[in-house]
């Protein structure tokens, strides 16, 4: 008769301690997530408020921060776009959106659509001079990695714009988290690599790093938004629920309108990730042989993968396992193999004969040799033209100060060719004009040895002639 009351007391004693298990942990963890008493929401409007502006200094320090992201992107340094994000102010209209809207404030919201559009014309245009300018017009990686956005940028966006209004409505400011977030939302280098679409005319680039940063800006302010209303930021005026339940309908179409298209690339990118992971582990597992190499590339276009067999020559009964192995892949269903080898001839079409590629390519190199032959000969004898006309420079100068009766001096060589012993002769040949006072035929005969006599010495030639021009120039 005992146990059973002594029975209900421990359950009810378990159950009090369980109970007293829960209460701790709701209460610990209470503490650990709950940013509401913590929380400053009048001094994070006013903040937000001054961020909004792009006037004077932050223009300026907007202009220089994106010179800075383009110069990174242009050489693909990742520590310079970094920099430049750390002092970018770009975060203060896109918050100032979210907040506007949740707390109703119209006059912050047109405010911020306004400077937003200022800030993303000013940049495009610093970002477009800049890369018009840059002598380096090589499309970097970290370019290309702003031109391709994903679902992934989207979950950046999103968690990026949630910690930075979480760190701005805190009391105190988290300068770091702020940082962080700059960097991990990377709104500069899309706005870059914009501008450089701009400036080599390309509409991809553009199209692709706009609508990433269009992704960045409309989920950085609806994470705004979403913070703000689970801390009941104060209403600037009453918004009753139909328009509450409107805002809320205009802020998830934006959202989706924004997000399907990245999940679409996303969809792609993952595919074609699966596709090439299939195609390595394929080639691991079965296109290995006994003194042959294989190298392969994929080729999205023409949906085929190209295998290149070198070395030993593989027997055509393993290359059709290879190929039946290839087809019973799910993965590699809508992709064909061509396998090429370096020896024998095409079978089936299953693979071709490389070695007139071989004899093609050597063919290529020996003309290539050619003209790079022929193109040194030309620089050679183009120099030793500049040369001779430097020499003959040197020459008349030093003529005229010998000689001022001259008035001008032309030099040609003469190639005479005696065919009565056929031999070819060069004899220099030096034409002179006279000044009027220069004396008469007499004198100018004298003259035109004498300086005969010195061009041989002068010039090291013992064929050296010099003439009177047959008629004076004007």
């Amino acid at each position: 008769m005992d146990e059973k009351p002594h029975d209900d007391a421990q359950l009810e004693g378990n159950q009090k301690s369980i109970l007293g298990i829960w209460d701790n942990t709701k209460e610990f963890l209470h503490g650990l997530l709950d940013i509401r008493e913590d929380s400053d929401r009048n001094e994070t409007i006013e903040s937000v408020r001054k961020d909004i502006s792009f006037q004077g200094h932050n223009a300026w320090i907007l202009v220089f921060s994106i010179f800075v992201a383009s110069i990174g992107l242009n050489v693909g340094s990742t520590a310079v776009v970094i920099g430049a994000m750390l002092i970018s102010p770009l975060m203060g209209p896109i918050v100032g959106m979210g907040l506007g809207v949740a707390i109703n404030d119209g006059r912050m919201l047109r405010r911020s659509l306004i400077n937003l559009g200022v800030m993303v014309v000013l940049s495009l245009i610093t970002a477009t001079l800049y890369f018009m300018l840059t002598p380096i017009s090589e499309l970097t990686p970290e370019l290309e990695a702003r031109t391709y956005p994903t679902i992934l940028d989207v979950l950046v966006a999103i968690f990026g714009g949630l910690a930075l209004i979480v760190a701005k409505a805190k009391k105190g400011t988290i300068s770091n988290a702020i940082a962080g977030v700059a960097i991990a939302t990377a709104l500069m280098p899309p706005l870059c690599t914009a501008g450089y679409g701009i400036a080599e005319g390309n509409l991809e680039y553009f199209s692709g790093a706009m609508y990433l940063f269009s992704i960045n800006t409309v989920f950085i302010g609806l994470s705004t938004f979403v913070v703000c209303k689970m801390l009941r930021f104060p209403m600037v005026k009453y918004a009753n629920q139909k328009q509450r339940r409107k805002v809320s309908i205009i802020a998830t179409i934006v959202g989706v309108l924004v997000l399907t298209p990245s999940v679409y690339l996303f969809v792609q990118l993952y595919q074609l990730q699966v596709q090439s992971t299939a195609v390595n582990s394929f080639m691991k597992d079965y296109v290995q042989y006994d003194g042959m190499r294989a190298t392969k590339e994929l080729d999205l276009d023409k949906r085929q993968v190209d295998i290149v067999l070198f070395g030993a020559a593989v027997p055509d009964d393993i290359i059709k396992q290879w190929k039946a192995h290839f087809a019973s892949d799910e993965k590699l269903a809508n992709l064909t193999p061509v396998f090429y080898q370096g020896s024998g001839p095409a079978l089936d079409g299953s693979y071709g004969d490389i070695t007139a590629i071989q004899e093609d390519r050597i063919n290529d190199i020996k003309l290539l040799q050619d003209q790079g032959q022929k193109i040194y000969n030309l620089e050679k004898e183009l120099l030793s033209i500049k040369q001779s006309n430097k020499e003959f420079k040197n020459i008349s100068e030093e003529a005229l100060l010998l000689y001022p009766e001259l008035k001008t001096i032309a030099y040609a060589p003469n190639i005479t060719r005696k065919y009565d012993s056929d031999k070819m002769d060069t004899v220099d040949v030096f034409t002179v004009n006279y000044k009027e006072d220069a004396g008469g035929a007499v004198e100018r005969t004298s003259i035109n040895k004498r300086l005969g006599k010195w061009l041989k010495y002068r010039i090291q030639s013992d064929s050296v002639r010099v003439q009177t021009a047959q008629a004076s120039n004007p």
